[in-house]
């Protein structure tokens, strides 16, 4: 059993709460913008005074219609700037904020606001407000709903009147480390999802830490966050809190397409994302390229960018390689960071492995993406790579002032102050994650001398072939995915003579790569599933994916689905991981077909 710690570098104050952080904004910056939102097409700033003034304002309004200390009130709405000034109001009301994605089902609301006692909920849109409607009837405790378009805030602030400002202050000082803060719903990739319940102290503990050691990266007055990840995720979410903490300037994003027209508005100086995102705007600036063209000089420059970064590690780059590096700089590069916003240097990557090849690209190109790790329960990044001390291909090291340990079996076990306290109203399953302070995350992975840790797979994925061969999908489906062309790729091969993979193309790319192979505009995927072409550019993705595992690990047969794999389909969870158990179940048949007639 391996293990490794790092030394806090914060400490949670006895009694403090998340509330104390807005009132230490608008006394030591009240002047400074910490929030942004779009007016009219236009970013505009609300000083820390400004904030505060309007959290407040819907705190009293939350009193006044009858939200009591503790009364948990469900928020179900797109990242917006009244996502974040509801959910401070909410914890200055005393109250507790269960979110809701904006995507979820009928049943899925139904179960989120039921199980956690919901009393009220506050929706974004009509058709939010039509699902919460549809379910209220089975909601006994659920006493009263707002629609932020429908002027929620407006009826707040007429409601909380008579309010005193004392009265807000005795909700928000009754609050201490100890005291829920939010019960985040698990994204359910199987069985029913669980309520993580995570305290005022879990969120200080991990963000007051997390800023700490990426100090440059958090100046108040200069350092901005552009937030387009659901704030119902808990990814989404310590990134508001981060901000708020700092303070550093926050802006909103509703809608994920409008990111690239956006970064290039708010030029954020730090992006948060998942994967996916970074693997979109790759592939999008060599599909570019390629129509244009200029496809080689992209690959070459990437190539460079790539052995630049991996130079960086080993005994730095050569002359040689420094000048094509400062010539690709000016003719692809700059471009590209120009594309992110242009100001910013760094992004902070989770929720899934960004591969290493695409980690040493950014690098290479002057945007370094800290990958992280966490789940729900540990209040997201338990683990994350240092701006000063990147290592690639890892997740980094521990938060400071908390334990990573690896189990006999490999299974990564965390401790700290950002682990949560329990699942709600489920106490059987509390005590089979949590023994002795540890939390088991099911995750397995490896921890280098210096702390760095690496994750290989899932537990619970782990596939075991005929052969007995244990097989991690992950290593190879990122690498697979990594392809422009690739959509989605789920390994299988439990008990089977070998592995195999399900395959989807990505929807953005397929237009452009019809276009570069001679293909017919309206082509669709199901009229192209035996097209040589077709068949050799997800060979080739596949053969990429295979030179990074053993033999017995490797993809020896592919099926191309005519289908996408989306939330709405129910195949991926609202953070865009497999739900690998209904894919399974759905595409028996194309599995079974792979290893007919072998």
């Amino acid at each position: 059993m391996r293990e490794f710690s790092l030394p806090a570098l914060y400490e949670v104050p006895s009694g403090a709460n998340l509330t104390d952080l807005i009132h230490r904004n608008a006394e030591r910056h009240p002047t400074v913008g910490v929030v942004s939102r779009k007016m009219d097409g236009v970013w505009e700033d609300l000083t820390a005074v400004q904030f505060l003034a309007e959290v407040r304002s819907a705190a009293k309004g939350l009193i006044a219609s009858g939200i009591g200390p503790g009364d948990r009130v469900g928020l179900l709405s797109r990242t917006r700037y009244e996502w974040t000034l509801l959910d401070f109001a909410i914890w200055c009301a005393g109250a507790i904020t269960v979110p809701v994605y904006e995507t979820s089902s009928a049943e899925q609301v139904e179960w989120i606001l039921g199980n956690s006692g919901a009393v009220a909920c506050i929706t974004e849109l009509p058709r939010h407000q039509a699902v919460v409607a549809e379910v209220s009837e089975r909601l006994p405790e659920l006493k009263q709903t707002w629609q932020i378009e429908g002027g929620a805030l407006r009826e707040l602030a007429d409601a909380g009147r008579e309010v005193a400002d004392a009265t807000v202050e005795e909700r928000r000082s009754a609050l201490n480390p100890d005291t829920i803060a939010t019960i985040v719903y698990t994204s359910g990739t199987t069985g029913r999802p669980k309520g993580c319940q995570l305290t005022h102290g879990n969120f200080l503990g991990e963000l007051g830490n997390v800023v700490a050691r990426l100090d440059p990266l958090f100046r108040t007055g200069e350092s901005s966050v552009l937030l387009f990840l659901p704030e119902a995720h808990v990814l989404g979410r310590i990134a508001e809190i981060a901000a708020v903490l700092a303070p550093v300037r926050l802006g909103h994003l509703p809608d994920i397409k409008e990111v690239v027209a956006e970064l290039s508005a708010f030029r954020p100086t730090l992006i948060l994302g998942v994967p996916r995102v970074f693997e979109k705007v790759y592939n999008s600036a060599r599909a570019k390229a390629q129509s244009e063209g200029k496809g080689k000089i992209f690959d070459r420059a990437a190539d460079t960018a790539i052995a630049y970064s991996r130079a960086l590690d080993a005994d730095g780059p050569s002359l040689g390689l420094k000048l094509r590096h400062k010539l690709f700089d000016a003719l692809v590069y700059s471009k590209l960071r120009a594309a992110l916003g242009g100001r910013a240097t760094h992004a902070i990557s989770g929720g899934a492995p960004l591969g290493e090849r695409l980690g040493h690209f950014y690098r290479g190109i002057g945007f370094t993406v800290l990958e992280g790790y966490g789940l729900t329960e540990s209040c997201a990044a338990t683990a994350f790579n240092p701006h000063d001390e990147p290592r690639i291909g890892s997740v980094g090291q521990p938060l400071p002032g908390s334990s990573i340990r690896i189990a006999d079996d490999g299974e990564v076990q965390l401790k700290g102050p950002q682990i949560f306290t329990g699942y709600w109203q489920n106490p059987e399953a509390t005590a089979e994650a949590l023994q002795d302070g540890w939390f088991s995350t099911g995750d397995i992975g490896t921890l280098d001398d210096d702390g760095y840790l690496t994750i290989t797979g899932r537990k619970k994925e782990i596939i075991v072939t005929a052969g007995g061969k244990n097989v991690a999908p992950a290593v190879i489906e990122d690498r697979i995915r990594a392809h422009p062309l690739i959509g989605e790729c789920m390994v299988v091969g439990d008990r089977k003579p070998f592995i195999a993979c399900l395959i989807t193309i990505d929807p953005e790319f397929f237009p452009t790569w019809k276009k570069l192979n001679g293909k017919p505009d309206d082509a669709s995927v199901s009229d192209l599933l035996q097209d040589a072409d077709l068949l050799a550019a997800v060979q080739a993705a596949v053969d990429d994916g295979n030179a990074a595992v053993s033999h017995a690990e490797a993809v020896k047969k592919f099926h191309i689905l005519d289908t996408v794999f989306t939330e709405e389909s129910g195949h991926v969870t609202p953070s865009l991981k497999l739900k690998r158990a209904v894919v399974a179940k759905d595409f028996g048949a194309e599995i079974e077909a792979l290893y007919a007639g072998r």
